[in-house]
């Protein structure tokens, strides 16, 4: 069932990897719009970054496995609809559409992960989890784009939405059912004002989302400016590199590091390092090393982030909101990520650039230590975080 979940993910990130990869061809087939057709790949995280929160009080009223069921069942039809390629007001309409079933993905997939996963296990599986986004645009970039370029930009849509209907039809039957709320929970829910309020003033269930927010505001980014401000002759080497060492450190040392350390302190080791990295571009290091280098570590942040959500919430309600805020800091992470690095790049050098992402990895460290105090004044003692 792990193994069903993680590719329920590896689905909801193909919903921007079939759009992010072949995104030349959509140029051409939305020409007319000029640059307008950026917002066909973004405005599939507005619902994230504007209702990140209800998505984790959604999933906490109606449960995991129904709200997981039907948002796959959203995306994929969604998906083979989208291959008739509709005039470009109605795609983006259906793209908003596809935000919601992305978001419902997102935040109930890792939740049922953390609650189904043997104790022993569940480090690894959210390790796991955690690597779905790079795999996702991987394997749309090795093996999507000879299937395109054999049989046209719609036969990906088709087959990524039948994917996504298959996914979620063997879901429905293999997944135990939802646990059911209390009567006091249920009627709890009926105020998303208050739920937002209360997760974000906690220290358990806000933490891990605030750090993601530090580390999502430049990976993508990264991945996007990075290689083209590298030499000539190492660029295609280093894109591709960059977010498999990401993925190769956080399935291979974050389950093993944390046999020794909590996932707030991997998450905090991962940022230092990755000032540590910067740090070395302005001694003079290699920066075609030092980019693979900065990936790489950032692997322990994109692996313990995830596993710090159970770590620092024990009931099933508290992890479902911690997602949510997971996933709403990660869409506005994404949103403004690069708008934000273009801006300083156009006025700064890639030093300038590497000098900003450095601060907001020092962000992420602070606001953990800050979430951790607050922890450790709440309860008298140091905690699982």
């Amino acid at each position: 069932m792990i193994l069903l979940l993680w590719l329920a993910g590896l689905a909801a990130a193909a919903q921007f990897a079939k759009i992010a990869v072949p995104f030349e061809l959509f140029r051409r087939q939305y020409a007319g719009v000029g640059p307008h057709i950026g917002w066909v790949l973004t405005f599939i995280s507005a619902i994230g970054a504007i209702a990140g929160m209800s998505a984790g009080v959604v999933v906490n009223r109606f449960g995991c496995k129904p709200v997981l069921v039907l948002a796959l069942l959203l995306g994929g039809s969604l998906s083979v609809w989208q291959a008739e390629m509709p005039v470009f007001s109605t795609m983006l309409f259906s793209r908003l559409l596809e935000g919601v079933s992305h978001l419902a993905i997102v935040v109930a997939a890792p939740t049922l992960i953390a609650e189904i996963s043997p104790d022993r296990f569940r480090n690894f599986a959210l390790a796991l989890w955690s690597t779905f986004f790079g795999v996702a645009f991987a394997l749309v970039s090795w093996l999507g784009t000879p299937f395109v370029a054999a049989h046209g930009l719609d036969a990906l849509f088709v087959l990524h939405g039948g994917a996504m209907v298959a996914l979620g039809l063997c879901l429905a039957m293999v997944l135990p059912s939802a646990p059911r709320l209390s009567e006091s929970e249920a009627t709890g829910l009926k105020s998303f004002a208050h739920k937002h309020i209360a997760a974000y003033r906690s220290p358990r269930i806000a933490a891990p989302g605030l750090g993601w927010l530090c580390y999502t505001l430049t990976f993508v980014s990264l991945l996007a400016l990075l290689p083209a401000l590298l030499p000539q002759d190492v660029r295609a080497m280093v894109a591709g590199l960059m977010p498999f060492v990401s993925i190769l450190v956080s399935l291979v040392f974050v389950p093993f590091l944390l046999t020794r350390l909590t996932g707030v302190s991997v998450v905090i080791v991962g940022f230092a390092l990755a000032i540590a990295v910067i740090a070395g571009v302005f001694l003079g290091g290699p920066v075609p090393v030092l980019s693979v280098a900065l990936f790489a570590v950032l692997g322990l942040v994109q692996g313990a982030s995830f596993v710090s959500i159970p770590e620092l919430n024990t009931t099933l309600a508290d992890r479902a909101m911690a997602n949510g805020a997971m996933a709403q800091m990660g869409n506005i992470g994404n949103l403004l990520g690069t708008p934000i690095l273009l801006f300083i790049l156009a006025r700064a050098d890639l030093q300038g650039v590497l000098l900003s992402v450095a601060v907001f990895y020092l962000a992420g460290v602070l606001l953990h230590i800050w979430m951790r105090a607050r922890r450790m004044v709440e309860t008298g003692f140091s905690d699982a975080g």
